[in-house]
């Protein structure tokens, strides 16, 4: 990261359920601080989920810039690794312009994300998952438990080997 020179950056998380005022609140702080708004929602980031989301109105979303609010579309896959990653470089941009930064939502997993940091997890090529599936139709749970167990025995001895979408 390069948040500047020495100078303390603050991120202000505002965490809660959707409902209860964090939007009208983080504007307002936004406002008095001179700031940005980072969403840290994980349904509000889709531009084709506007109901039931309670996505910022056009004259909240005018008030303070906001970021991550209908930037991805639901037919891209997203993971809370790549917010991480988007996050953390629109942080290193909004540092340069702002001591403060205000992000707010209701996506803990998010925000662990961005805070602690989350596991690389590796490329899953296309269709394997749906070619797991078949196989436990075909050929049974138990046929895969064993090979797990040969494959990665590790792996084998922490996960849940009754549930084959685990």
């Amino acid at each position: 990261m390069n948040w500047g020179e020495n100078k303390a950056k603050t991120l202000i998380v505002l965490l809660g359920p959707t409902g209860v005022g964090k939007t009208d609140f983080s504007i307002s702080l936004a406002q008095a601080l001179g700031t940005e708004i980072v969403s840290c929602d994980s349904r509000q980031i889709y531009r084709e989920m506007r109901i039931g989301t309670a996505v910022p109105s056009p004259e909240q979303l005018g008030a303070v810039p906001h970021h991550f609010i209908g930037s991805h579309s639901i037919h891209e896959v997203y993971t809370a690794g790549k917010y991480e990653l988007e996050a953390l470089d629109l942080l290193d941009k909004l540092f340069q312009k702002h001591p403060v930064v205000v992000m707010t939502g209701g996506s803990g997993l998010y925000i662990d994300a961005l805070c602690r940091g989350i596991d690389d997890f590796p490329k899953v090529e296309p269709g394997l998952r749906e070619s797991l599936m078949q196989r436990v139709e075909t050929e049974g749970l138990e046929v895969l438990r064993q090979e797990l167990a040969l494959l990665d025995p590790d792996s084998y001895n922490e996960l849940d080997l009754k549930n084959p979408t685990a």
